[in-house]
């Protein structure tokens, strides 16, 4: 049941739990508030979509192979890998220069990219319906600042060296995330519950204060030192060795499975807490699992690839407009595109300005910045 301005009421049916075609609201609508309207989700359309952006993905992975100091041909792409996997012979010579370059520096790149995007548009996705504000994003709660700052300790004091096959940055990035998380919720739990708005105001003063401090650190660096620590906060895709990098795979993964196993949860909490709670969910236990799961992916992703903005924000309502609300498209959707376009941004990153390169976070600030803009401005109607 729909009240008269279109809103559900704590005594509308679930269709999210009970009907296999989930949507059944006339018109589609970006706004939190109307979580279920849209086009009719089956599994027709669910498969189209999905197939649809796979694809897609893996067309624009191959581009951006192809792209950057070297332009390499798809033929020599497919050389190389029948080379690698069924054992087929070719130009020795273009074949280990091809390999170096994909191998050992596109394709970690691009893999990196890929994960980050999908990691920062899932956790956007799931704060924008967690807080119930369109403009949440995993940067608002502070915990990329956290991760931020940890970093900035480390190279202040020199601390570059690795570690059990582990960079020590990313480590101290990832204990900074973690420490500003347990900050967060100490400053905003009440009387055992952990409300919205104190969440959003704790992240915001922490983000603020984290700023300040990376700030003063930066300053105080020397040049070099302090050249480099503004490059990674603008954001950097230097992809780390093989066994880190499969080892932050399987730690992302692992979230991303967490996250994604609460779609039904979202879609209910999307309604309100006290709808939530009509239809049996123990909503602050779910909010402080999605809240701990978000937190965690955002520090890790951060203290390996700096601080890349407007991807947790931008993507959602991009992908909200298309697929409609319903989380259980719209968090896969939001994902594959936000890797995607991390990817691109990246390719155009290393690319465009050759020799020099633009760090990743300022491609995605222009490309998501004018964008937000436009959504605000001339689709206001639609995020109403």
């Amino acid at each position: 049941m729909m009240s008269s301005a279109g809103h559900p009421t704590s005594s509308a049916p679930q269709p999210p739990l009970t009907s296999p075609s989930l949507s059944p609201a006339p018109t589609q609508t970006t706004g939190l508030d109307q979580p279920f309207q849209g086009a009719i989700l089956t599994p027709s359309r669910w498969c189209a979509i999905m197939g649809g952006l796979s694809v897609a993905a893996i067309l624009l992975a191959l581009a951006c192979l192809q792209l950057g100091t070297q332009y390499v041909g798809l033929g020599h792409i497919a050389q190389l890998f029948a080379s690698l996997f069924f054992g087929l012979s070719g130009d020795k010579e273009t074949l280990d220069t091809t390999g170096v370059i994909l191998l050992q520096v596109r394709l970690p790149r691009i893999f990196l990219g890929f994960l980050v995007g999908v990691c920062l548009a899932s956790v956007g996705v799931a704060l924008q319906a967690l807080l119930r504000n369109p403009l949440a994003d995993p940067y608002v709660l502070g915990v990329s600042s956290g991760a931020a700052l940890g970093v900035a300790v480390a190279v202040l004091f020199g601390i570059g060296t690795t570690l059990l096959a582990l960079s020590a940055l990313p480590l101290c990035g990832f204990l900074g995330g973690l420490l500003a998380l347990l900050v967060i919720y100490r400053m905003a739990v009440i009387y055992d519950r952990l409300p919205i708005h104190s969440v959003l105001l704790a992240g915001v003063i922490l983000n603020a204060i984290f700023s300040a401090l990376i700030m003063f650190i930066t300053s105080i660096m020397e040049p070099n030192r302090s050249f480099g620590m503004m490059a990674w906060l603008m954001g950097s895709l230097q992809a780390p060795a093989f066994p880190a990098l499969a080892a932050l795979s399987v730690y992302l993964f692992v979230g991303l499975v967490l996250l994604f196993k609460q779609v039904r949860v979202l879609n209910i909490l999307a309604l309100g807490e006290e709808p939530a709670r009509s239809l049996g969910v123990e909503t602050e236990r779910a909010k402080r699992f999605i809240f701990l799961i978000s937190a965690l992916l955002t520090g890790a992703v951060v203290s390996v690839s700096g601080m890349i903005g407007f991807i947790g924000m931008v993507i959602p309502h991009a992908v909200r407009l298309v697929v409609g609300a319903d989380h259980r498209l719209l968090l896969p959707a939001s994902a594959l595109v936000g890797g995607m376009f991390l990817m691109v941004a990246d390719t155009i990153a290393r690319t465009v300005f050759v020799p020099s390169e633009v760090p990743v976070g300022i491609i995605t600030a222009l490309a998501g910045g004018p964008f937000f803009v436009y959504l605000l401005v001339w689709r206001k109607d639609r995020l109403a």
